[in-house]
């Protein structure tokens, strides 16, 4: 159990703020927008969806008021976690009281396992007066079980009519929105109410579209990883000793990288989208930071910051090319997976699966260092695919750089000193307390989401728009799960799954960083922004992201605000 401090305890009595449309809750009834052809979708998931396939984007607008029925509706949290996910569910809970006192809540236990086993508990307003506005998943526990196999659909399908469960929501992000959109059709199959509803939640912010402006938790994670970043550069100004490479969370999309790199103005920040758009090598990669540092060493400068997403060693095309080629021939389906565990040496498992790689993916195998090479090897996530986290690439760049740098300290052409500290941020900004702007996005998308269930509508994901105004002028609506997907492989077959939105390199907040980048490579123009703050001018207490700011500031998107 918790011991909250003096702060979490003025953040339980923090009351978020509510687009003015949801002061309207009893009132309020979905419109359907026009059907939209530009993105028909892949024939696998158009014949796997054939309940849910003919949904439609949709936004709350006022009706007439009436009397609303009790509502059942059961919450779980799957995968990692992102601050903001108790909002989601205090929100949930006040708009259903408001509906209907006698409505309730069920948190399912642990993640996705609790549906499979039928444990969970009802939340309370005594039990949630604990949670509000506080960081983590701890209210009822996360997990990343995925509800995949008949048996599984069977339990969550017995779960939910246990429960007489008019509604499931999933807080995830596209992986288990992904199953969110297949518990709906399953359910619509065989008869049952109950209706599923998504949250966008994940940190890494590649789960957005036309609808999703941002997912939450994106916001305290940047935030709390600028203000450490900021800080790192103060101590770099005063020590003038280190280059500190600090690979950020965020292995599909670089948006994270992007966002602090905004905040603070490293010396060198990658972007993952841009270096496989530009058919960077590692090898590219390596003579940038080490060009950098001699020109910094010339300036008696032997200290920076650079920045590396989480990702971007997939994001170089000849390394995902090899990762492709690895995820292909260490497929559950294949021996080879097994005939390497069989082999106790490093350099005889490295021996057996560097022949079956192609010529290119031999030669980029070769390049890696041995540590990099049995990650590659051994680390296989739940889908079968290499797990990339725990790739260290910031050390492997480490090592690359040093050698590069004797090089060419032996040629004359590099007089400074190189001492480099590898740091890696994530976990960090998964639990924290939640920023204002998170709190109060939480907040509303539990209304909205509250609003779906009363409304009957399953497959749908909730949706807050017109996030770059006054959180009074917000938009609520919602986006059919459905219209998200694509295929992508996963354990060696290609699988219907939500597409993850990768950075914009056409997009404002990417425009921006590249107006201002080369400045930052030989001057000193650090930021530093500090901690998070709560209290005081709105102005510093409700900042949203930059690149929200940058991207939204014309209101050039799609829109669900109840006045447009």
């Amino acid at each position: 159990m918790r011991i909250h401090s003096s702060l979490q305890k003025r953040r339980l009595a923090y009351l978020p703020r509510l687009p003015e449309i949801l002061r309207s809750l009893t009132r309020l009834v979905p419109l359907f927008e026009a059907e939209n052809h530009e993105n028909e979708l892949p024939l696998p998931v158009v014949q796997l969806f054939s309940k849910t396939i003919d949904q439609q984007l949709l936004r709350f607008v006022e009706g007439e008021n009436k009397t609303h029925r009790p509502l059942n509706v059961g919450v779980v949290f799957s995968g990692g976690q992102a601050s903001g996910g108790h909002n989601v569910i205090s929100g949930l809970f006040d708009a259903l009281k408001l509906l209907n006192p006698e409505s309730k809540v069920f948190g399912f236990l642990n993640g996705p396992a609790g549906i499979i086993n039928n444990q969970s508990m009802e939340i309370t307003a005594e039990i949630l007066k604990n949670f509000r506005n506080l960081g983590g998943f701890d209210l009822i526990g996360s997990g990343r079980t995925k509800i995949e196999s008949p048996d599984q659909f069977q339990a969550a399908l017995k779960a939910v009519q246990g429960l007489h469960l008019d509604g499931l929501l999933i807080i995830g992000g596209d992986d288990s929105n992904t199953n969110a959109a297949f518990l709906a059709e399953y359910f619509l199959a065989k008869g049952c109410k109950t209706c599923v509803v998504g949250i966008p939640k994940t940190i890494d912010g590649d789960l957005k579209n036309e609808s999703i402006e941002v997912s939450f938790g994106f916001d305290t994670a940047c935030k709390t990883f600028s203000q450490t970043i900021g800080s790192i550069l103060t101590d770099c100004l005063s020590a003038k000793k280190y280059y500190f490479f600090i690979k950020l969370m965020g292995r599909s999309a670089s948006h994270i990288t992007l966002e602090c790199a905004l905040q603070t103005h490293p010396n060198l920040t990658f972007i993952g989208e841009e270096i496989a758009a530009q058919q960077k090598t590692l090898k590219d990669i390596v003579r940038q930071i080490t060009d950098m540092i001699c020109l910094r060493a010339e300036k008696k400068k032997n200290y920076g910051v650079i920045l590396i997403p989480e990702g971007l060693i997939e994001f170089i095309p000849e390394v995902k090319t090899l990762i492709q080629e690895l995820n292909t021939l260490l497929a559950s389906s294949l021996p080879h997976l097994k005939e390497i565990e069989a082999r106790p040496k490093a350099s005889d498992k490295i021996e057996y699966i560097i022949k079956k790689l192609s010529i290119p993916s031999q030669e980029c195998f070769s390049l890696l260092t041995q540590d990099i090479q049995l990650q590659l090897l051994m680390g296989r996530d739940p889908h079968g695919n290499v797990q990339v986290a725990k790739i260290e690439t910031e050390r492997l760049l480490i090592a690359l750089v040093s050698q590069a740098l004797a090089q060419r300290k032996k040629t004359g052409t590099y007089v400074g000193n190189f001492s480099a500290q590898p740091l890696f941020y994530g976990y960090e900004g998964r639990s924290c307390l939640p920023s204002n702007f998170d709190s109060q996005y939480c907040y509303a998308l539990g209304h909205v989401a509250a609003l779906l269930v009363n409304a009957k509508l399953t497959g749908y994901m909730s949706c807050v728009t017109d996030l770059s105004l006054p959180v009074e002028q917000w938009g609520i609506g919602a986006t059919p799960l459905i219209k998200m997907m694509g295929m992508e492989e996963r354990n060696g077959e290609l699988k219907p799954v939500i597409q993850k939105s990768l950075v914009n390199l056409q997009g404002k907040p990417f425009a921006i960083f590249s107006q201002e980048r080369d400045k930052w490579i030989l001057e000193d123009l650090y930021c530093d922004p500090g901690p998070i703050q709560f209290f005081g001018a709105r102005d510093e207490t409700d900042q949203i992201p930059l690149t929200l700011e940058y991207e939204y500031s014309r209101h050039t998107h799609l829109s669900f605000s109840h006045t447009s």
